[in-house]
């Protein structure tokens, strides 16, 4: 099927990136199989996370189908755009569907992006993930990539602000080697290298940042073991619970 939506949405945020002058570093852009299909599993830290994830891809000339909740295709601006650009809407009463349509995606040869956290991060570390990213990988028998993405919060995450004209930001983006389920007969152990490595490859990108608060009242968007007046993982959990609680179908 011809793409009519998506190479134009590509341009137009990379003539942003450059207008905006990010200092956006891609690492393991070759790990992204030219053919075929392949899952990216992304750490979730910003709502932009699609965007600078999908970036990472399209040295490898592919265009990432990223599950999205159902309410984004919903909305009268991003969802034309989503369905456009043949992302798979992910709706939670109804997950099988979800399941099903990732699936065949990844058997007709696409790459599928998810985000295995189901929400962002707001400690900015890694959450406990989801089951789907591992049963789809092993259900359509493709490698599922880990992805860490960095200082993409600084831009616009939950609970702060957006600063989407925000100049000079570094932008990490790391892209592990492909894990074959083949490898992993045991889901639960596959679930556990995944975790491991996507964990490893997030706290490399945030020792390695180039850039540093720029004073104590800059410290948010820091993990607290890292200095940062993130929230801690409990407190966020905690945080997550409350939300959920008032929205529960959310």
């Amino acid at each position: 099927m011809p793409e009519f939506v998506y190479p134009p949405v590509i341009a137009v945020a990379k003539t942003m990136f450059r207008v905006l002058d990010l200092k956006i570093t891609i690492e393991g852009a070759h790990h992204v199989p030219r053919t075929g299909g392949a899952v990216l599993a992304s750490n979730h830290v910003s709502y932009l996370d699609f965007i600078f994830a999908g970036l990472g891809a399209n040295a490898s000339g592919r265009l990432v189908r990223f599950m999205a909740k159902q309410s984004v295709f919903a909305h009268k601006i991003s969802g034309p755009l989503m369905r456009g650009m043949r992302h798979i809407p992910v709706d939670r009463q109804a997950g099988a569907a979800s399941f099903r349509a990732a699936v065949a995606a990844l058997k007709r040869g696409e790459v599928v992006g998810v985000f295995p956290e189901a929400t962002i991060s707001q400690s900015f570390t890694v959450k406990e993930l989801k089951s789907g990213t591992v049963r789809m990988a092993r259900s359509a028998k493709v490698p599922v990539l880990p992805v860490a993405l960095w200082g993409t919060q600084r831009l616009w995450t939950k609970g702060r602000p957006r600063t989407l004209t925000r100049r000079h930001t570094p932008i990490s983006i790391l892209i592990g080697e492909p894990i074959d389920p083949a490898d992993f007969p045991d889901p639960n152990v596959l679930a556990a290298e995944l975790t491991t490595r996507l964990s490893a490859l997030v706290d490399r990108a945030q020792r390695e940042y180039p850039d540093a608060p720029a004073g104590p009242d800059d410290t948010w968007w820091l993990p607290a073991h890292l200095g940062g007046s993130a929230p801690t993982p409990e407190e966020a959990a905690a945080l997550d619970a409350a939300a959920e609680h008032r929205t529960p179908s959310a």
